[in-house]
C-alpha cells in the first residue's frame, strides 16, 4: 500500500516533531512508543530519535528486531550508541516468535514503509539488528526486504541458511561472548563440524566478529558502539558518506591502545581477534602496514601458539561432547529411554567441574555446553510440540531432562507434575513436586491451581510435602 508523505512541523526549541496525520508528537532524545503503523493496520513500533536529529539531510536507522515484541526494551539497548553515532532506532511492537516468518515479514515491511515516510532516512545506511531469536529474524531480513546493507547480531548464529540470498549481499557484524555456545560457529577458529566462514565468505559481502568475556547475554554499550562503527566506516569506503579522517583516527587510535592492553593482560586470543577486525573494517580507510606487523608479531609469540593451539583442543572435545549429547537425547527421546536420566544427571556434574574449573578456556567451554545442551532441549520440545498429534510422552521426557540441565527453570516441574495426574501418575507427580520445592519454588497457589491435579492436591502426600517446604498446606493431612 502506498504511504502518504507525511510533513514535519519543528516546534517547541526543535526539541518535538508533530507527526501530521497521526496527532502524534515525537521528542527528541526520548524512545516513543506505541505509534500507529496507519489507521487502519493495529501494529505499532517504538521509534527513538537522537538528540541532534533534525528533519533535513538523510539520517542512517537501525531496525531492532525483538520476537516478543518489546520494541521500547530492544531501542533502550541502542539508544546510547544511536545518540552518540547520530542514528534512529526503530523496533516493532507486533513482531512474535508465535508467528511464521511470513507473517513477521510483512510486519517489519510495514514498519519500514511507514518510517520511511515518517523520516528521511539514508536508504543506503538502513540496517537490522537483535539478540538471540532477534538476531536470527534481523539476519534474513536484507535477503527479503531491500535496501537493507547490515545486520548487527548480538549471540546468535547464521540460521535459516537456505533464506540468505548470495545475490544480495550485506554487512554482517557478529557480537558473541566466549562463554556463548554459539561462539564456536562464529568463531575465527571454528570447530570441525562449522562451514558458517565458508558459508558466510560466499554469501555476505563482509563479516565481522567482536568478541567479549561473557556469554549468552547482551555486552556492554562500547561492543555495540564499535558494531555501530564499522558499518559507519563501510559507509565512508563505499563513498556513500563523506571521509572523516578524525573519525576514522580516533577510532584506529583506540582500538590500537586496546589490542596492546590485550597483550599486556596476557589474552593473546582476545588481541588476535581485535586485530582481525581491525584487519578488514579500517582496510581502505588507512594504511595498515603498523598494524599488519603489530599482528604478525603477536602471532610469532609462544604465548599465543599455546593459547590457540589449547583453545583448538578444547573446540574438538566441545564438539564431540556436543554431537554425544545430540545422539543420546535423540536416542531417548525416539526410545524413551527412562533408565539414561541418571547419565544426564551425570553429565550436567562434568559440565559443572568445566564451569568451575581454574583454566579459562575449560571454564568457557563448560558454559558453553550448559548453554548448547538447554538449547538442545529446548529444539526437540519444539519440534514435539509442532507434531499434530504430538507425542506426550517424548514432550514429558524431555522435560524431564530439562529438570536436569536447568534445575531451576520450574515450568518444568510444573508440566511434568500436571501431565502425571492427568495420567494419575501420581507417584512421578509427587517425586516432581519435592524436586520443585527443594529447588526454591515458592508459589502455592499455584500449586494448587494446577491443571489436571484436582485429585492429587487433596492426597495426604501432596499436602504434607507443600507442608513440608511452604508450611500450611491447604488440605489437612490426616496420618492413618
Amino acid at each position: 500500500m502506498k504511504k502518504m508523505i507525511l510533513l514535519f512541523t519543528l516546534i517547541a526549541f526543535c526539541d518535538l516533531f508533530l507527526l501530521q496525520g497521526q496527532d502524534l508528537i515525537i521528542k527528541k532524545g526520548v524512545i516513543q512508543d506505541s505509534i500507529r503503523i496507519n489507521d487502519t493496520i493495529p501494529e505499532t513500533f517504538a521509534v527513538y530519535l537522537p538528540a541532534s536529529y533534525e528533519p533535513v539531510g538523510t539520517w542512517p536507522v537501525i531496525f531492532a528486531m525483538d520476537m516478543q515484541g518489546r520494541g521500547k526494551q530492544v531501542i533502550h539497548m541502542f539508544r546510547e550508541v544511536a545518540e552518540k553515532e547520530g542514528y534512529i532506532v526503530a523496533a516493532s511492537n507486533s513482531i512474535q516468535d508465535s508467528l511464521s516468518i511470513v507473517q513477521n515479514t510483512l510486519i517489519a515491511s510495514r514498519m519500514f514503509n511507514t518510517v520511511y515516510s515518517l523520516f528521511p532516512i539514508h536508504k543506503q545506511r538502513t540496517y537490522t539488528a537483535g539478540f538471540g531469536n532477534g538476531a536470527k529474524f534481523a539476519s534474513i531480513i536484507p535477503s527479503i526486504i531491500r535496501p537493507v546493507e547490515g545486520v548487527i547480531s548480538i549471540g546468535s548464529g547464521i540460521p535459516y541458511k537456505e533464506l540468505i540470498d548470495p545475490k544480495k549481499p550485506f554487512q554482517f557484524v557478529g557480537i558473541v561472548g566466549r562463554s556463548d555456545f554459539n561462539f564456536n560457529d562464529l568463531s575465527d577458529e571454528q570447530s570441525m563440524s562449522s562451514t558458517v566462514k565458508k558459508f558466510m565468505d560466499k554469501r555476505i559481502l563482509n563479516n565481522y566478529l567482536l568478541v567479549f568475556n561473557g556469554g549468552s547475554e547482551w555486552p556492554d554499550s562500547s561492543y555495540l558502539q564499535r558494531a555501530v562503527e564499522i558499518l559507519t566506516l563501510k559507509s565512508m569506503n563505499k563513498n556513500n558518506i563523506p571521509k572523516d579522517s578524525t573519525f576514522i583516527s580516533s577510532i584506529y587510535n583506540r582500538d590500537f591502545s586496546t589490542l596492546n592492553n590485550f597483550v599486556t593482560a596476557n589474552d593473546y586470543l582476545g588481541a588476535m581477534y581485535l586485530g582481525d577486525e581491525m584487519l578488514t573494517k579500517f582496510k581502505g580507510l588507512l594504511n595498515l602496514d603498523e598494524l599488519k606487523k603489530r599482528v604478525k608479531l603477536i602471532s610469532k609469540v609462544k604465548e599465543y601458539s599455546i593459547q590457540n593451539r589449547k583453545q583448538k583442543r578444547i573446540f574438538q572435545k566441545e564438539y564431540f561432547i556436543r554431537y554425544d549429547f545430540d545422539y543420546n537425547l535423540n536416542d531417548d527421546v525416539l526410545t524413551l529411554n527412562y533408565n539414561n536420566l541418571g547419565w544426564w544427571n551425570y553429565q550436567m556434574g562434568e559440565i559443572r567441574k568445566y564451569s568451575n574449573s581454574a583454566d579459562p578456556l575449560e571454564k568457557e567451554m563448560g558454559m558453553r555446553l550448559m548453554g548448547f545442551i538447554n538449547a538442545l532441549i529446548e529444539d526437540n520440545i519444539n519440534l514435539e510440540l509442532a507434531q499434530n498429534p504430538v507425542n506426550e510422552e517424548a514432550l514429558s521426557y524431555l522435560w524431564m531432562v530439562k529438570t536436569i540441565t536447568a534445575p531451576k527453570e520450574f515450568d518444568s516441574y510444573l508440566k511434568i507434575i500436571s501431565d502425571s495426574a492427568k495420567y494419575e501418575d501420581f507417584g512421578t507427580a509427587l517425586f516432581y513436586l519435592e524436586e520443585l520445592l527443594k529447588n526454591g519454588y515458592k508459589d502455592k497457589s499455584a500449586l494448587y491451581s494446577l491443571e489436571h491435579t484436582a485429585l492429587l492436591r487433596i492426597t495426604p502426600e501432596y499436602n504434607k510435602i507443600i507442608d513440608k517446604y511452604l508450611k500450611d498446606a491447604r488440605y489437612e493431612i490426616i496420618e492413618e
